[in-house]
C-alpha cells in the first residue's frame, strides 16, 4: 500500500506554487509573503500544542497535519527544500543531542 510522505506533500506544494489563480489555498499563502506564512505556522504550533496538553489524540493528529503543512509552505517561501533541512538533521544525527546541542551558538 503506498504511503503518503512529507516529500509527497512537499511536491505538492511546490505544484501548487507554480499554478495560478484563486483555487489554490498554498498559492494565496504564498502571495501574502513570507511573513504572513510564518505566522500561519505559528498559529499551527500553538494550536498544536494545545491539541497536545488535552491529550485530545485526533485533534493532536489533525493539527500536526496542518503544521507540517505551514511548515513546509513556510519554507517555500524562504526558498528553502526540504532536502536542505534533512541535511541538518543528517549532520546532527553524527553526534548526541546533547553535544550537538552545547555546539551550537550559545549552547
Amino acid at each position: 500500500m503506498p504511503r503518503f510522505t512529507i516529500h509527497d506533500l512537499a511536491e505538492t506544494i511546490d505544484a501548487r506554487a507554480a499554478s495560478g489563480g484563486e483555487a489554490s489555498y498554498t498559492r494565496k499563502l504564498l502571495d501574502k509573503g513570507p511573513e504572513h506564512c510564518a505566522k500561519k505556522f505559528g498559529e499551527e504550533a500553538v494550536e498544536t500544542v494545545i491539541a497536545a496538553v488535552e491529550n485530545d489524540r485526533a485533534h493532536l493528529i489533525a493539527e500536526s497535519a496542518d503544521l507540517l503543512y505551514h511548515f513546509l509552505v513556510l519554507l517555500k517561501a524562504r526558498g528553502i527544500k526540504l532536502e536542505e533541512v534533512e541535511a541538518a538533521l543528517d549532520k546532527r544525527t553524527s553526534m548526541s543531542g546533547l553535544e550537538e546541542k552545547a555546539s551550537r551558538k550559545g549552547g
